[in-house]
């Protein structure tokens, strides 16, 4: 049996940064990863499949260098996002958030982001293992390490600090965790697979050179029914982009209210289509007048999981704490991080896998739900804020919002006259809703469940 001070379950973006930053500190720390082959990774590592875009501050939220990143990590630098509706449009050219990123951010390569960190985390000591399944946990065991984790192999790994980190289907964190649930609540009840849960759903796509915006991102905005469903493109290398979309799990179309109202639903539509139809719809709409979709648009099949499309879960609940009496830190996806807003999480995940690798390495655990909200609270706290505000939003809504987003960034006194004569009043009404939706969750409030729940 090995024995190990800090034992990471998972080896994507928080647990690697778990295993580097533990063994930044001295510790003897292992990252379990059971691997998925990609056609675009040459070995078994995570399940590395993601928009992948980083704006300017989640640079600083991941407090990494960008300049350590090796070649080909990003893919492109931005100078902005397109958020279109159904009639209206709105362009992003800044954050609005101070940075030390020069730039409005970059789309990247999530597999080589991760390999980097795997090989940052190995040369700092850390022990990557890949094709590992970790079956069960024991844990808060009266004799040797507190933890013994049992692996489908029938080795058992022993470890002082537990990290899980096992991304948003969390079938190892779940099973822990209910070990430390009051009676008659499962941990599921906050973070279930299919509770407020999203599907996603990505084609690598080569765009024809007249049509490709090398430094945008794209997002449609009320073209498909969900709570946060949307469309985007995001650029890549060459002439491809990463052509998605993220939707809810179990959505039927007898819940949609009007659901002709959205672009990409037909008529005749008798259930909502699939992931791949939804984006045949969306690139038929916007470029089908001109160009033949199959034929100007080919899949690049050297890429993603399968053949140039990959599909993965997201976890868009709201976070919660860890036991740390148990000597128990629960980071990135699997604590719930990830935005309920735009989907994102890779600096989130990031920046609490280090934070859970420091203090575990320097047997300071009780101090992790605090410092990870010292951290990401004021972000976690914009995407939940959002996320509440536009949940209902019907097309009509995404419309209106854009339009007013329009007016309150316009530079020319004509717009700003504009602004003030017809959208003021809903400006500063949308102004003060984001406002109050902050408020509510100050203090720590967006955590689901809290650490004094558990029963340690």
């Amino acid at each position: 049996m090995d024995r190990y001070d800090v034992a990471v379950v998972g080896g994507g973006p928080a647990g690697t940064s778990a295993v580097w930053e533990a063994a930044k500190q001295g510790a003897d720390a292992v990252a379990l990863e059971k691997g998925v082959p990609r056609e675009d990774r040459d070995r078994l590592g995570p399940d590395s499949t993601d928009a992948a875009g980083m704006l300017n501050y989640w640079v600083d939220i991941m407090d990494i260098d960008h300049e350590q990143l090796p070649d080909g990590v990003i893919l492109r630098e931005l100078d902005g996002t397109d958020f279109i509706g159904p009639s209206e449009e709105f362009e992003m050219n800044t954050t609005g958030i101070d940075s030390s990123y020069p730039n409005f951010g970059f789309t990247f390569q999530r597999a080589r982001l991760d390999d980097w960190l795997r090989g940052e985390a190995e040369d700092a000591g850390g022990e990557y293992r890949t094709g590992v399944s970790v079956l069960d946990v024991e844990t808060n065991r009266s004799e040797g390490p507190r933890h013994l984790l049992e692996l489908r192999d029938g080795e058992d790994i022993a470890a002082d600090v537990l990290v899980l980190a096992d991304g948003p289907q969390r079938q190892v964190t779940n099973r822990v965790l209910d070990r430390y649930m009051p009676a008659d609540e499962s941990i599921t009840d906050y973070l279930g697979t299919t509770h407020a849960n999203h599907i996603a759903y990505q084609e690598y796509r080569e765009i024809p050179d007249e049509l490709f915006e090398k430094s945008r991102l794209k997002f449609w905005w009320g073209y498909m029914p969900g709570e946060t469903a949307y469309p985007w493109v995001f650029p890549n290398d060459g002439n491809v982009a990463r052509v998605g979309l993220t939707m809810p799990i179990g959505l039927n179309i007898d819940e949609i209210e009007n659901p002709t109202d959205y672009v990409l639903i037909d008529e005749d539509d008798e259930s909502l289509p699939s992931g791949s139809e939804y984006l045949r719809r969306l690139l038929e709409h916007e470029y089908g007048d001109e160009y033949d979709i199959e034929t100007d648009f080919p899949l690049v099949k050297d890429r993603g999981k399968r053949k140039g499309t990959e599909t993965y879960p997201i976890s868009s609940t709201r976070p919660i704490d860890s036991p740390t009496d148990a000597g128990i830190l629960v980071a990135g996806g699997a604590m719930g991080t990830t935005s309920a807003f735009h989907e994102g999480g890779d600096h989130v995940a990031i920046r609490t896998g280090r934070i859970a690798g420091e203090l575990a390495a320097n047997a300071e655990v009780e101090r992790y739900n605090e410092a990870w909200k010292d951290a990401i609270g004021s972000e976690i706290t914009r995407n939940v804020a959002f996320a509440d505000i536009v949940s209902d939003y019907t097309p009509a809504d995404w419309d209106r919002t854009f339009s007013v987003a329009e007016d309150l960034t316009a530079t020319d006194n004509d717009k700003l006259i504009d602004w003030e004569l017809s959208s003021g009043f809903t400006g500063m009404k949308l102004v003060g809703t984001y406002k109050r939706k902050k408020f509510s969750y100050r203090n720590g409030g967006y955590v689901q469940f809290a650490e004094s729940k558990y029963v340690i």
